[in-house]
């Protein structure tokens, strides 16, 4: 059994994760993790899940979670991630970092701790998400430079970081499938009267209502286009696969890495 302390159960996905991990055999909460602020500390994370009572109460108590825990799930917030991440460094535990936005301080922290223990960042934990980013690199290395890649991203009103993490993983897999980095080429906004320049990776966002997640990638070639995409429908999906990445996590070697490698494509970074 993977005993599992979750970074953020108050949130949306926090509670997600709980319900899916109550239907697992294989997986069991230990520690559900919220800020000092949070006015749900001290009430059971299965309560707050919908699924009853487990006996698992939220506390702000990091440090104790972790050491309870075989691994960590952190989809907390940006601004905190960071600490998070070194948190889990000094406890010697393995961590999914499902949280997006976050600054270029976490990312340093990231590179640091995954010198330490396993680390996997993935913005998005879909199993046909991290399919959909295999495809568009595999497309863009394979289609000519001609044909034109635009990526069009929704979700709810109230996801807070525009592109959403997982359009920028989808840019910079096409990027990298060009031989090129996605800081170089990306064009993440268009106004006024400014021509496409030549290579580049348009970004379109849509915020609004509850939309769980969609993501379409574009390449438009003239006379024909190619269109690859992912719509969820149900945030379930997205905490099945942090459970799974959280279960193939524990026991690897330090290093960092990404859902691709869940599903076997590579063995780490």
């Amino acid at each position: 059994m993977t005993r599992v302390a979750i970074i953020g159960v108050t949130g949306r996905m926090g509670r997600a994760i709980v319900r899916a991990a109550s239907a697992s055999t294989e997986i069991t909460v230990v520690a559900g993790v919220a800020s000092v602020s949070s006015a749900d500390l001290g009430k059971d994370v299965g309560d707050l899940a919908g699924t009853g009572a487990c006996g698992v109460l939220v506390t702000s108590d990091l440090p104790a979670a972790l050491g309870a825990c075989d691994v960590a799930i952190d989809f907390s917030n940006g601004s905190v991630t960071a600490a998070n991440v070194a948190a889990c460094r000094a406890a010697g535990k393995p961590v999914v970092v499902g949280t997006t936005g976050f600054s270029s301080a976490a990312e340093l922290e990231v590179a640091e701790a995954a010198r330490h223990i396993p680390v996997l960042v993935a913005p998005n934990t879909s199993l046909g998400v991290t399919l959909l980013i295999e495809m568009v690199r595999a497309a863009a290395k394979t289609l000519p430079a001609e044909f034109d890649i635009e990526i069009s991203e929704s979700h709810h009103r109230n996801k807070r970081d525009a592109p959403s993490g997982t359009a920028l993983a989808l840019g910079r897999a096409a990027a990298e499938g060009r031989g090129q980095t996605l800081e170089a080429v990306a064009a993440v906004s268009r106004h006024g009267e400014a021509l496409r320049r030549p290579g580049e990776i348009g970004f379109a966002v849509i915020r609004g209502g509850d939309i769980v997640g969609e993501h379409t990638v574009l390449f438009a070639g003239q006379g024909e286009q190619v269109s690859l995409g992912h719509r969820a429908t149900d945030r379930s999906i997205f905490a099945t696969g942090a459970l799974r990445a959280a279960a193939w996590l524990v026991g690897k070697p330090p290093g960092r890495y990404a859902m691709r490698d869940v599903l076997g494509y590579k063995t780490g970074t």
